[in-house]
């Protein structure tokens, strides 16, 4: 979606949000011209990573939720921006309320949460926009409508907080296999991604093995190696479950429409149902979405995935394909969030190539 008309009113009123009376000026400004309405007022509602979250109140009587772009500080010495700034205190990571946000922490360029690459969010908030969209073209899965997007934030309809029932449950597991269904021309997207503050990358390509090795294993594990956090020989176990993909990947199966970073925190319950929220959405393996589901936990799981298998059978042997699947996201949270993530990360690694 690209941003609505700039309104004729767009200041934010109830400022000291930020502290920073240009800043929330600004805030209220951007939103507003993304919303195509002028915002009666907003809050902070949380941070994460290198962005903040406000909840809006907008002129027209619609309520919005934005995620805006901090700002990264100069380094005085060069007058050229320096690494992010740490999260607040407070903030969580990918993974939940156990997660360590040490984004703010340099690291070489190889493994580099403060690399030039890294620190570049420019396409942060299109790829999400993009892929929302994409993900509610499917017609089977709730998902906030977005209102607009530019370099620096997303505003997207709110969504009331609810709560998770035995019900709703069910009704998403069978949402999520109609979503998969839904398909992708191929394996990627038309878009560059990302999965929480990474670049994540979407080249088609026709055979997911193949492509899961190359796009989602290997530039998260020279990440973490580059940093340090991995070992040689970790590599090197990283590095036969990519030599074994052929073999270990299970039935070959088409391209299924997928969240691609579902977790638990990234379904929302309201109104009856799940909404699907902050994606990495792509083109790739359905078994992968239902293992991150199940890495930390989600309520009524079994549930949710129950409805599904009615819905969507999963092919045989996928319950010991599960750690492959959740290799991936692991190796993002060693790059994140450091070495404690590593021995779960190489856990998954030796369970998926016992499973083959």
């Amino acid at each position: 979606m690209r941003p609505g008309p700039a309104p004729d009113a767009g200041a934010a009123q109830g400022g000291g949000v930020t502290g920073n009376a240009g800043r929330d000026s600004d805030i209220g400004a951007r939103v507003a011209r993304l919303a195509g309405t002028a915002v009666r007022q907003f809050r902070l509602t949380g941070s994460q990573h290198r962005w903040d979250h406000y909840r809006v109140q907008l002129a027209d009587g619609r309520a919005a939720f934005a995620k805006v772009a901090r700002p990264v500080p100069a380094d005085p010495a060069t007058g050229e921006p320096g690494p992010p700034d740490p999260a607040p205190a407070g903030a969580t990571g990918l993974s939940g309320p156990e997660s360590r946000d040490l984004a703010g922490q340099p690291v070489t360029a190889a493994g580099g949460l403060a690399s030039e690459e890294s620190r570049d969010l420019s396409g942060l908030f299109e790829a999400e926009a993009r892929g929302l969209a994409w993900l509610a073209a499917a017609g089977t899965v709730q998902v906030p409508e977005v209102l607009g997007w530019d370099a620096g934030a997303l505003v997207v309809s709110w969504v009331p907080p609810g709560e998770p029932s035995r019900a709703a449950a069910e009704r998403f597991g069978r949402g999520l296999a109609g979503l998969h269904a839904a398909g992708a021309d191929e394996f990627g997207a038309p878009w560059p991604g990302f999965i929480a503050s990474l670049p994540l990358l979407n080249d088609p390509a026709d055979s997911w093995p193949d492509w899961y090795g190359r796009q989602r294993l290997l530039p998260y594990l020279r990440r973490a190696a580059g940093a340090g956090t991995l070992s040689r020989a970790d590599v090197r176990l990283v590095e036969a479950v990519i030599g074994r993909l052929p073999e270990l990947a299970g039935p070959a199966e088409p391209p299924s429409r997928i969240h691609g970073d579902l977790w638990a925190g990234n379904v929302l319950w309201s109104g009856g149902g799940g909404w699907l929220i902050d994606p990495a959405a792509h083109g790739g393996h359905r078994e992968s979405d239902l293992a991150m589901l199940a890495l930390f936990g989600a309520p009524f799981a079994g549930r949710i995935l129950a409805a599904y298998q009615e819905a969507a059978p999963l092919a045989s042997g996928w319950r010991a394909r599960v750690p492959l699947h959740q290799l991936h996201p692991l190796l993002v949270h060693v790059c994140l969030f450091g070495a404690g993530y590593r021995e779960s990360a190489l856990a998954a690694a030796r369970a998926a190539l016992a499973a083959g």
